[in-house]
């Protein structure tokens, strides 16, 4: 078998920073045993504020890690640097995603960074409490997580105003008073 190229080992990278909302730090120091697949949940360990904490694991997201593992066959850290016996550093990760980025013909201003805000945008917008995407984040304060969420426009267009709403159960009590 060949020696994996880096693509796999930066998409698998790269796609926990955004599939668990983990800032580069976590990826880059996440080892092998921190992936529970029969619990579905990546374990991080001394995450910022020297905290440990439990986030998803998707199934998609375990299924390209199997893919990366089946190539590479790290042991102990992940996501091995040069030499092996260190794991990838958060620059390493940050060229990567500019690579990513740039391959892609992204315009617009992002940072490995985004992916973390992006992660708890789509939370929110699907309907995640905002508490438990303070929990997977890690944030100590529910403040700190409010800055994160990045409110969509089809969020913004797509709620219906108060005053809509009192509208329509004047109509309804109407309605009932004709009938």
């Amino acid at each position: 078998m060949a020696a994996p190229g880096p693509g796999l080992k930066y998409r698998a990278a790269l796609s926990i920073s955004y599939g668990a909302g983990l800032r580069a730090t976590e990826v880059c120091n996440l080892k092998i045993g921190d992936i529970d697949s029969d619990r579905m949940l990546i374990h991080v360990e001394q995450g910022k504020g020297g905290k440990d904490r439990k986030v998803m694991l998707s199934p998609g997201l375990l299924d390209l890690l199997r893919d990366y593992w089946c190539e590479a066959r790290p042991e102990g850290w992940l996501f091995p640097g040069k030499p092996k016996i260190n794991q990838i550093s958060p620059r390493q990760l940050n060229r990567a995603f500019t690579s990513a980025k740039n391959m892609a013909g992204v315009e617009k201003v992002a940072t490995l960074h985004t992916l973390r805000h992006s992660f708890a945008t789509h939370l929110l917008e699907a309907g995640t409490d905002v508490r438990v995407i303070q929990v997977l984040l890690g944030h100590a304060k529910l403040s700190t997580t409010a800055r994160y969420i990045h409110v969509a426009t089809k969020t913004i267009r797509d709620t219906i105003s108060p005053y809509d709403m009192l509208a329509k159960l004047q109509d309804q009590t109407v309605k009932r008073s004709l009938q």
